[in-house]
């Protein structure tokens, strides 16, 4: 069974990944190693390497391959970063950077997301991996600064103490935008200043906290999201 996991890994690299032209060594191999099954739910782990996100409990998602992919590759790791990531979900995206970062605190504000992701990525043996439950449009300040942080739910707008637990030259890499359709932009702190750019079009789950949206601004819905 493990072997047919291997096989249709190094295929989702090959035809979704290096097809789209994400071609980085570090990348690749970071997604060749990751076993995304064991981030799904065991009644989806046959669709664990298709083309698209799959749901993974408490109204969330584990994204399609590529926007993993493509969000990693836009933070432009090295291999000595300090890294956070808002909305741990799965566990997987942690996963990914823990190959391709020295250290990676991620947030859930999911309690049961937070237990299970913390669970697979400890018996993974993820080690520079830090699960923490909170508040993600706050940051974690106890850690920063960050040379990336990475979003994987859309805000209204950066939050601000994201920009501020940046390092300089550090990049935050977020969806941007209301329900249903965002912008995934990337923000670079330079000299005390921001610079953004827009990467692509992209619709993610929305981020909740205190800087985030409300229920009454974006109730849920069964839309599919990346």
């Amino acid at each position: 069974m493990e072997e047919n996991f291997e096989e249709k890994r190094l295929e989702m690299v090959s035809s979704q990944i290096e097809g789209r032209g994400l071609t980085e060594a570090r990348l690749l191999q970071a997604l060749r190693s990751v076993p995304r099954h064991r981030f799904v739910p065991l009644d989806m782990q046959e669709h664990a390497y298709d083309d698209g996100p799959l749901p993974i409990g408490s109204g969330q998602t584990i994204s399609q391959p590529y926007i993993v992919a493509l969000m990693t590759s836009l933070a432009a790791l090295q291999g000595d970063e300090n890294v956070l990531e808002i909305g741990t979900g799965s566990g997987y995206q942690a996963a990914v950077l823990g190959c391709m970062a020295s250290t990676v605190h991620t947030i859930e504000r999911h309690p049961a997301l937070s237990g299970w992701a913390g669970s697979i990525l400890e018996d993974l043996g993820y080690k520079n991996v830090s699960v923490h439950l909170g508040d993600g449009s706050l940051g974690w300040p106890e850690a920063a600064p960050y040379q990336a942080i990475l979003v994987t739910a859309a805000a209204p707008r950066p939050p601000q103490p994201l920009l501020d637990q940046l390092a300089e030259g550090g990049r935050l890499i977020i969806p941007v935008g209301e329900r249903r359709l965002q912008d995934l932009q990337v923000w670079q702190r330079e000299g005390g200043q921001f610079t953004w750019e827009t990467i692509i079009p992209v619709a993610f789950v929305p981020m909740r906290g205190e800087l985030g949206w409300k229920e009454d601004q974006w109730p849920e819905t069964p839309i599919q999201y990346y």
